[in-house]
């Protein structure tokens, strides 16, 4: 490494936000970058470690200390370079990843981890700036056509490995523009949407055909493009959501966080959406869920100017520190605040939804709740158990259901005799990601359920591999942590 005393010298900095009452007038990203020089130091605390654990916790295999002794040398074309070895899209997983690279961190057992997520954006923001990232497309083409289904990390991923392998990706997307969840799920301050767009110019003039508002199954059958096309990838998402089945869950004001989270997407962009208006302005908003979709719920309401907003979580209130039988370097359930929350939000922790209770006209008013504990049994899951006399009435106008996902939808499972698992995700193997049905793969929530954008690219790169093998024979596409495709 180029600073081997540098994680002595320098503390972890990591970037600086705009003031709460000026971020919340809008939905533009609003974090501060750090000058050069500081991102060079941030470089040099990379150790040098025998064992680089941060590898082991990226589902890429990206090759962090690399770049960063780049960065830190001030070579950052060449930290681009290596970037992208591992990571189609760094821009995305730079702002979004809940970075469990870092929690891997050998620097993370007895100080703050380096700062990988913000190097990482720093790197692919500054190739765009001077122009590195430009569009390679193969200097040769298959006589191969490939069907990409979805347009999320998974698919966008797996569409770009294969066009590099020379097929002739056609990728379909049902919605108004191609992104999947980054677009219409992921809030503009915390990614806008631009970012996507400029990636999109890149892969079109690579020669990617992307197909938007067409819905497999609906407008085109599935069997049809198995005729069509030599391979197909499904990579359309879970994105079956997971309803609250107590009574009053059929009350107007009692919304999906994927429906509300979209439409304001939506309006953002200036897209037309269909249905009454879904607005938190001037509400006692009560978010049910935890997670990351429910602190996206509690940043777009208070932007749109509630009166009140509430976090629920079912879970015990988590330690800020890694809790009891997770040490480094596995990825802890420690308490996590995100901007959102610091934004005006109150969190509530071991606490349950009862009932939602209504006017004469169906309209929501509020809900009833009760604390809750989970008894540990031993050899079994904790189970939940409800505390008596702890019953408490809350006001609320909306209340936005972020409780995470159940599986994907299955028109195209139904229509091909697609195996399902257990838990309702497309059956493949992560040795090939091969389905049942010759010729069809799966990569990403389709496959191993609900997970992280870091996870989706992955699986689109891990399964671009095996579907260039199954047309090719073999193929030069890498796999995890190869890095052998230094391409910008």
């Amino acid at each position: 490494m180029g600073k081997t005393t540098g994680f002595m010298e320098f503390d972890r900095k990591d970037e600086d936000y705009a003031p709460v009452k000026e971020r919340i007038k809008n939905y533009k990203e609003f974090t501060i970058p750090l000058k050069e020089k500081e991102l060079k130091d941030q470089g040099a605390r990379c150790m040098d470690c025998g064992i680089p654990f941060c590898h082991s916790g990226c589902p890429l295999g990206n090759l962090i200390p690399d770049f960063n002794d780049a960065v830190y040398q001030g070579k950052w074309e060449k930290a681009t370079k290596i970037l992208h070895s591992t990571n189609n899209f760094p821009e995305f997983t730079g702002r979004l990843c809940p970075a469990p690279c870092e929690e891997a961190c050998v620097l993370g057992i007895n100080e703050d981890p380096v700062s990988i997520e913000n190097i990482e954006k720093n790197i692919v923001e500054t190739a765009f700036k001077n122009g590195w990232i430009v569009p390679e497309p193969p200097i040769t083409r298959t006589d191969k056509k490939v069907a990409v289904v979805g347009s999320g990390p998974a698919g966008l991923a797996a569409a770009q490995q294969l066009n590099r392998a020379g097929h002739t990706v056609t990728v379909f997307e049902r919605d108004e523009k191609v992104g999947g969840l980054l677009r219409y799920g992921i809030p503009d301050f915390k990614m806008e949407k631009h970012i996507i767009d400029r990636r999109l110019e890149v892969m079109e003039a690579e020669g990617i055909v992307f197909k938007t508002g067409t819905n497999i199954g609906v407008d085109v059958s599935a069997s049809q493009l198995r005729e069509d096309y030599d391979a197909i990838v499904l990579c359309g998402g879970a994105t079956v959501r997971r309803g609250l089945p107590i009574p009053g869950a059929n009350l107007k004001g009692v919304v999906q966080a994927m429906d509300f989270l979209p439409q304001n997407n939506r309006k953002v962009d200036g897209i037309p959406y269909q249905g009454e208006e879904l607005t938190a302005e001037g509400k006692k908003v009560i978010v049910i869920g935890g997670g990351d979709t429910g602190s996206d719920c509690i940043g777009t309401s208070i932007r749109h100017g509630a009166e009140s907003v509430t976090n629920f979580e079912i879970m015990a209130k988590s330690t800020p520190d890694r809790p009891e039988g997770q040490p480094w370097p596995f990825w802890p359930m420690r308490l996590r605040t995100s901007t959102s929350h610091k934004e005006g939000a109150d969190r509530v922790f071991s606490i349950s939804t009862k009932k939602f209770i209504g006017d004469k006209n169906g309209n929501l008013k509020g809900l009833v709740t009760a604390e809750v504990v989970w008894e540990k049994v031993p050899g079994q899951r904790p189970v939940l158990k409800e505390v008596e006399g702890t019953e408490k009435e809350w006001e609320c106008d909306l209340a936005l259901l972020a409780l995470g996902f159940t599986g994907s939808e299955t028109t195209i499972t139904d229509e091909l005799g697609l195996e399902l698992d257990p838990r309702t995700n497309i059956n493949a193997s992560a040795k090939d990601y091969k389905t049942n049905v010759p010729g069809v793969f799966v990569a990403g929530d389709q496959r191993r359920g609900q997970s992280l954008i870091v996870w989706a690219i992955s699986e689109g790169r891990q399964a671009a591999h095996h579907v260039d093998s199954f047309l090719m024979g073999d193929s030069n596409l890498p796999l995890k942590g190869d890095g052998d495709l230094p391409r910008v």
